[in-house]
């Protein structure tokens, strides 16, 4: 411990105020906060406790501080500074409800808030899980004559536009009469939060002028709301205001993610190579989960290596990345090294390792995993962690223990669970379970069958069961059900192309309909035969054989031979599941033209390459 620069005679009220307005460190803090004690200096001499607190906030020693103001300072009431720079030190605890109790005690207290009090209890209010308080302390602020101030208004526009609140939000921002760059940002925010990307980018292109907090938010918004293609034509818009900071970088990555750009993934990265001279944990995360999502693996493990000293985020985009490659006993191996590294895993962490269980089979190890994620790392199963491990005991056939664990969850069950549950029974072909779980879903809440009735005719269907098909799909009519549209997406030159089932409005289609018919017949010569099984329409064997020929991902795959150079790897992302057909078609492919094929579905990749499938076949 750090002694006094004092003797202990020298010390009186004046010495311990000018030590303390050198703000010493925490060890010197104690023992002047012991000294006035000693000397009872703490009654006669308030501003010494005053002094003692601003430094116990000041070496963010936020306990000690509170202990001091709530003992030491009840009379006379703390003057407002201190008021405000306790608050303060709350708000910046993020789901602390403190600010907002001090608040009340000073309004109490008959303290007098002023501008600084009102903009630091609002921004708190944006954090809590109510916008009354928001409203109630805008009241105050009103009434105050403090609304004026351009820090209270922004503060007021923000905290609406956490809650979506835009209305409201707008309505402080018009009665402005000065607006900031921030206050501009904040009403952009509050629209992109509400999903009305329209009026934010209208706010957007209004703007008198715009930093790089004002582009992150936009860009944000359309990621957020999964229009990812625009919020990349923004992203590269940017580059002729500001420079993109990382909040920016990580949204661009996320949507060359979710598109599978892989092309603009390398170009963001190479950006990074060049541009960032710290290479955050979070950026380096981004690239991993790009790289995974867009098929190329190997590239997020050379990311991986590279971080120096790598932590939890890191360990869990690698994780999930190889999972949904279908690379579980790699996926193992990196989450057993990760807890040699003492690092903890979080919720997510465990959704990874559990989902590559599932995609290659390993009930053992998921097990073990599953009932000891509470007692280990004091992790409480969620909807996703039960839908995992639902879906690996059903894709590996254990049909009853599945459903037994489904029915028995603490938490109410959704989609996820039941989805898997009945893929499962496709996968199986046992009807009668289907049946079983349908029964036992009648039970409950309608909105707990939306989604899966889709499963159930197509596993009627799959077995040729007409009738079944026909009395699901009107109880689906009646509930108004809805199934996805079969969409697949491939990028070619920089440029993402969609694809719909049975597609008539590309450009190329008619080009793409004749390669299409080339592949087909080359595919015949060496075994390839169309299963038309899981059509779900009662339909003569070749219309059943001409629905499934036009598969979103097989008019992606024909544009993507015509216009790619001869031995180069395709890459396309769908949003269902690989049907049989496609699989099979696909694998042959892959022979025939000596391609390596990359497919995304819904829950995982599937590579490809000299007529085999990664998965193995197990998906």
């Amino acid at each position: 411990m750090q002694p006094l620069p004092l003797a202990f005679s020298q010390i009186n009220g004046r010495s311990i105020s000018q030590l303390l307005s050198k703000r010493p460190p925490i060890s010197q803090i104690k023992q002047i906060h012991a000294q006035i004690i000693t000397q009872s200096l703490a009654s006669s001499r308030l501003f010494l406790i005053d002094s003692l607190i601003l430094c116990y906030l000041h070496s963010k020693n936020l306990n000690s501080a509170r202990i001091l103001f709530d003992e030491c300072r009840p009379s006379p009431p703390p003057p407002t500074l201190l008021w405000n720079l306790m608050i303060r030190a709350y708000s910046k605890l993020q789901y602390s409800s403190e600010p907002i109790n001090l608040f009340r005690r000073m309004i109490a207290a008959q303290g007098k808030p002023d501008k600084y009090t009102f903009t630091f209890v609002i921004t708190s209010c944006a954090r809590q899980a109510s916008v009354v308080c928001g409203q109630v302390i805008h009241g105050m602020a009103v009434k105050s004559g403090t609304l004026l101030n351009l820090y209270v208004d922004n503060s007021l526009i923000s905290m609406y536009a956490a809650f979506a609140r835009v209305d409201d939000a707008y309505g402080v921002f018009d009665e402005m009469s000065d607006q900031s760059v921030f206050s501009w940002t904040s009403l952009v925010s509050a629209y992109a939060k509400n999903g009305d990307m329209r009026r934010a980018v209208e706010v957007f292109a209004k703007m008198p002028a715009r930093n790089d907090v004002s582009w992150t938010v936009l860009i944000s918004g359309f990621v957020r709301c999964g229009r990812h293609t625009e919020a990349l034509r923004y992203f590269h818009g940017m580059f002729c205001e500001c420079k993109p900071n990382e909040a920016v970088l990580v949204c661009a990555l996320s949507a060359c993610a979710n598109l599978g750009s892989l092309d603009q993934g390398k170009w963001i990265h190479s950006y990074v190579d060049s541009n960032c001279t710290l290479e955050s944990s979070n950026i380096m995360t981004a690239l991993i989960d790009m790289y995974a999502k867009c098929g190329s693996i190997d590239c997020a493990y050379r990311v991986f290596d590279k971080i120096p000293r790598r932590d939890v985020q890191n360990y869990t985009s690698m994780i999930s990345g190889l999972s949904i490659h279908g690379l579980g006993e790699e996926a193992i191996r990196l989450f057993q090294q990760m807890l040699a590294e003492k690092l903890r895993p979080n919720d997510i962490t465990i959704v990874g390792v559990l989902n590559g269980c599932s995609h290659s089979g390993l009930v053992q190890q998921g097990s073990s995993i599953f009932y000891s994620m509470e007692n280990l790392w004091g992790i409480v199963p969620k909807i996703e962690h039960y839908g995992c491990y639902v879906d690996l005991l059903g894709r590996a056939g254990y049909l009853a223990k599945a459903f037994g664990i489904a029915k028995s969850m603490p938490i109410n069950g959704d989609v996820i669970v039941w989805r898997a549950l009945l893929s499962a029974c496709r996968i199986h072909c046992n009807v009668g379970f289907a049946e079983r779980i349908i029964n036992y879903l009648e039970q409950l809440d309608c909105r707990s069958r939306s989604g899966i009735n889709v499963l159930l005719s197509n596993l009627y269907a799959s077995l040729g069961k007409w009738d079944k098909v026909s009395l699901v799909r009107k109880i689906m009519g009646k509930r108004n059900s809805s199934r996805d549209i079969g969409c697949s997406w491939i990028e070619v030159n920089g440029a993402v192309h969609e694809f719909r089932v049975a597609d008539v409005l590309h450009p190329q289609i008619y080009e793409i309909q004749e390669k299409l018919s080339e592949i087909l017949k080359r595919v015949v010569l060496v075994g390839y035969a169309a299963d038309a099984t899981h059509v779900s329409f009662d339909l003569s064997e070749e219309d059943r054989e001409q629905a499934v020929a036009l598969h979103s991902e097989k008019l992606a795959i024909a544009f993507g031979l015509m216009n790619t150079v001869p031995g180069t790897s395709i890459r396309i992302m769908k949003n269902l599941r690989t049907c049989e057909d496609c699989h099979t078609l696909l694998k042959a492919i892959s022979k025939v033209y000596d391609r390596e094929i990359i497919v995304r579905d819904r829950s995982r990749f599937h590579t490809f390459k000299e007529g085999k499938c990664s998965c193995k076949d197990y998906w």
